[in-house]
């Protein structure tokens, strides 16, 4: 049996020319001293390949069509065998490599391994991770909820503000004037064929320049790039102290990259994916559109800025960002790689860190927008120790009016208006119920919302906070 086996390897060896051509690439000499902080390009990849094992998979149930696609994402959720874990690493590894990737970035930018003769390294890893951004927001609208197609909503009308032309790009994300159908035929070509073959092709380039240009050495203060001497410098320096990469480098990449993937399986299994907030219906207006935690900086940043600046922000800070992306190696492709005599690119790194984080987490609470969610005032949260039935209604009309979606008391209710805890010490009942009738500044006028009467218990209801 084994004489057989050695055999039939030998013969699909002799023809594939696996030995003669795979193992001398598996096998290629790196610096000595690239160790742990050099794996997670290798996790981001096994990531990938993890996304499109569980996409395969999911594909299999899974209806691209508006009629039927929630309904399906349902049965994958709660009746196919083990479809919500399925799911749920689906989305676990997105966030995953979308984490891995960025921090593959950082390390790359910070060690400054992007100069002579990585330079194109960096380009295809720049247009990785455009890619990769754009696969989680497509994935986003294949859920064909109503979370997922407010949110594409949005970003479609923040591309229509492009001068020109943006009619025309939101179209073409759309697959229409509107949102339906058409749309989510589009996202899933997108999600399903057009990103992923972009993604193989430049991992399959970002991976021949890794073995052409060979691995950046560990940076040392004082030990300059010269495009001149460095090619014939680090050939010699490989020649001299290089280890394989197989065994010698490859066991730290798989051991982080098996724990990278056990650990999104225990997440899945744990947390589970996203809950479905509810099939589309372009008639409910109450839905915040909250898309996945990799997008809500962007959304942070347009919520916040200034409305005079907004369509010139939304239409500059992209392309601006992604020409200093591309722009990086070009700038800057010699001397000094050690961050100890670059202080300004650790820096800027945590200049960006602080601020992408800060957005995330304003974006997580998401100040700006009303809490449709938020439960009603109960009678033993107001300040009232007997309440007549006109406070009673007063609350309640307080709560069934949207007031509480915005307003917060006693920690019950949203925080995009005023907290009205002690509104009562703040305002008479005069002034109430003229902020009430004309509205100010976000909050509109309820003057021809409420009737006289249903006014009136409002204010006999807050002017009790105090």
């Amino acid at each position: 049996m084994t004489k057989s086996i050695k055999k039939i390897w030998k013969w699909i060896d002799d023809r594939s020319g696996f030995t003669e051509n795979i193992v001398p690439i598996i096998k290629h000499p790196v610096p000595p001293k690239a160790k742990w902080s050099y794996v997670f390009g290798s996790a981001t990849l096994f990531c990938f390949i993890l996304q499109v094992i569980t996409g395969i998979a999911l594909s299999l149930l899974y209806q691209p069509s508006s009629s039927e696609a929630y309904q399906s994402l349902l049965f994958i959720t709660n009746k196919a065998k083990f479809g919500n874990v399925l799911r749920g690493i689906h989305y676990f590894g997105a966030s995953a490599m979308i984490i891995l990737v960025g921090i593959h970035m950082i390390r790359v930018y910070i060690t400054a391994s992007y100069k002579f003769p990585r330079e194109m390294n960096w380009i295809s890893g720049v247009i990785l991770l455009l890619c990769t951004i754009f696969m989680g927001f497509t994935g986003q609208l294949l859920r064909w909820d109503s979370n997922g197609i407010w949110s594409s909503v949005v970003a479609a009308e923040q591309l229509g503000r492009t001068p020109f032309i943006g009619k025309y790009l939101a179209r073409l994300l759309l697959g229409g004037d509107t949102i339906g159908g058409q749309s989510l035929s589009r996202f899933y070509s997108y999600h399903v064929f057009m990103v992923p073959a972009m993604i193989f092709i430049f991992i399959g380039f970002h991976l021949y320049l890794v073995i052409r240009n060979g691995i950046s050495e560990p940076p040392k203060a004082g030990r300059l790039v010269d495009p001149k001497t460095y090619r014939a410098w680090y050939k010699n320096m490989l020649k001299e102290k290089g280890v394989p990469f197989w065994p010698n480098a490859a066991w730290r990449d798989v051991m982080f990259s098996a724990f990278i993937i056990i650990g999104i399986i225990c997440l899945a299994f744990i947390f589970g994916p996203p809950v479905l907030s509810g099939k589309p219906d372009p008639a409910v207006l109450t839905t915040i559109p909250q898309p996945d935690w990799y997008m809500v900086p962007f959304f942070s940043l347009f919520a916040l800025m200034p409305h005079k600046i907004e369509s010139v922000a939304m239409l500059l800070g992209p392309i601006l960002t992604i020409i200093i992306l591309f722009s990086i190696p070009f700038i800057s492709n010699s001397g000094e790689r050690s961050p100890i005599k670059r202080p300004w690119a650790m820096y800027g790194v945590i200049c960006v860190t602080v601020f992408v984080i800060s957005l995330l987490v304003i974006g997580l609470k998401a100040p700006w927008s009303p809490h449709f969610n938020t439960k009603p005032l109960p009678l033993s949260a107001i300040k009232s120790k007997n309440p007549d039935s006109t406070i009673v209604q007063g609350v309640n009309l307080f709560y069934t009016k949207g007031c509480e979606y915005c307003h917060k008391i006693n920690s019950y209710g949203g925080i995009d208006g005023p907290d009205l805890t002690t509104i009562g010490n703040r305002l008479n009942e005069q002034e109430l119920k003229i902020r009430i009738v004309n509205g100010g500044k976000n909050m509109p006028a309820f003057g021809g919302i409420l009737s006289k009467d249903e006014i009136n218990k409002v204010v006999a209801f807050l002017s009790t906070q105090n």
